[in-house]
């Protein structure tokens, strides 16, 4: 259900962040409950020839960087299927798959089409802010017989939130493919930089006005485990970026997979393995 204007911006205006945070959890209750999603992800460089370590326990193997060119991305695409089989494949940034699609003459949906023929299946991420034009580049994504893993914020852009969060809400109105928003910048601007006030606000208002995006997520390897625990107890229900390394040389309840089930727990939820797929896996 809309929240309406006029109680966004008061919950906007608000320093009550507990009152905030609970509104925000009644929200997230009423839609999945006390479960609670995460992915392990293998990252792999996108530089063709690139060293590809193979990691069973990962749910998404992530081509990560900048592609050098239309055809190292392809090569590397085909690459790194071959090597992880059939994982759930994702890659890039739609923002930067934008600009080489223009730089090489192309049209963003043949880009898209050509990736997913070498062996990609998803969309690493999209970042609203540095997007030319979020709902068709979305769409094409959808066209192209790709999947989006996930809409990110690059930084946060120099407009009231609420009214960026609307416009979020009105692209998946259109698109209804967006499946996960993380709603917390992955880059900081010149000034100073948010307060952990700030994220949880944000995360908090994220998850009442974008109705109509299932998960809202927060990045582990980004924020820390602090952080991503307490963005789960005000409206968050999805955890990126957990490492598929299952290191235990610090002992077995420090390695990652222990972790961020303990730390799902401590915040009173139920902690559910996923992969790229949003498929529950067995562990």
């Amino acid at each position: 259900m809309t929240v309406p204007d006029a109680e966004l911006a008061a919950l906007a205006a608000s320093h009550d962040i507990i009152a905030i945070g609970m509104r925000a959890d009644d929200v997230r209750r009423a839609r999945h409950g006390a479960r609670t999603t995460f992915v392990r992800v293998a990252e792999v460089d996108a530089t063709p020839g690139a060293p590809v370590a193979l990691q069973a326990a990962a749910g998404e193997v992530r081509i990560s960087g900048t592609p050098q060119g239309r055809a190292a991305a392809v090569a590397r695409i085909a690459e790194v299927r071959a090597a992880v089989g059939k994982a759930p494949l994702s890659g890039f940034s739609l923002a930067d798959l934008e600009q080489l699609a223009a730089a090489d003459g192309v049209t963003l949906r043949a880009l898209l089409e050509e990736f997913q023929a070498a062996g990609l299946e998803l969309v690493a991420e999209a970042p609203f802010d540095r997007l030319r034009d979020p709902r068709r580049s979305i769409e094409e994504v959808n066209i192209a017989g790709l999947a989006l893993a996930r809409l990110t914020v690059h930084q946060w852009p120099e407009v009231e939130m609420t009214a960026f969060f609307r416009e979020v809400s009105a692209v998946q109105r259109t698109v209804a493919v967006i499946r996960a928003f993380a709603p917390l910048p992955r880059r900081f601007g010149g000034g100073a930089p948010s307060t952990g006030y700030d994220d949880v606000k944000r995360v908090a208002l994220a998850r009442i006005a974008v109705e109509n995006v299932a998960s809202i997520q927060v990045d582990w390897s980004l924020y820390g485990p602090k952080l991503a625990q307490v963005a789960l107890t005000v409206g968050a229900d999805d955890v990126d970026g957990v490492s598929a390394v299952d290191d235990v040389s610090e002992g077995p309840r420090r390695a990652p997979l222990e972790e961020i089930r303990r730390n799902i727990v401590a915040a009173g939820l139920e902690p559910v393995e996923r992969n790229a797929r949003f498929e529950p896996l067995a562990r």
